[in-house]
């Protein structure tokens, strides 16, 4: 955290760059780039909730396909998420919908290849 950084910013910061390092598919890598677009959502309003929807509807959609098909390229940068952020404010998921993708993702990830 810089001197001038507020604590809530570094605090919002901290939780979406962890979530995003533990995201499927991705490098786990945080880059100078990762750390501003994470400060930048903070100031637009945007939650940690709708962060972590957009991550886990991202490895659904990239993760949960038929068995035949080449695993997703590695996802290295937390822009990559922005679109399904701006996806997820216009149209925020419920908590029903939520658990299941949860559930979907864990029989995905957990399946021999």
């Amino acid at each position: 955290m810089s001197p001038t950084e507020d604590p809530a910013t570094a605090v919002f910061a901290r939780r979406v760059l962890d979530a995003y390092r533990r995201t499927p598919g991705t490098t786990g890598h945080i880059r100078p780039a990762d750390r501003r677009l994470a400060r930048d959502l903070h100031a637009r309003g945007v939650s940690v909730q709708t962060v972590d929807d957009a991550f886990l509807l991202a490895s659904v959609r990239r993760f949960a396909r038929p068995l035949p098909s080449r695993p997703p390229a590695t996802v290295r940068s937390l822009a990559y998420f922005l679109p399904l952020v701006e996806e997820l404010l216009a149209t925020p998921i419920e908590d029903g919908y939520r658990r299941y993708l949860t559930s979907v993702l864990q029989r995905t990830i957990s399946r021999p290849r």
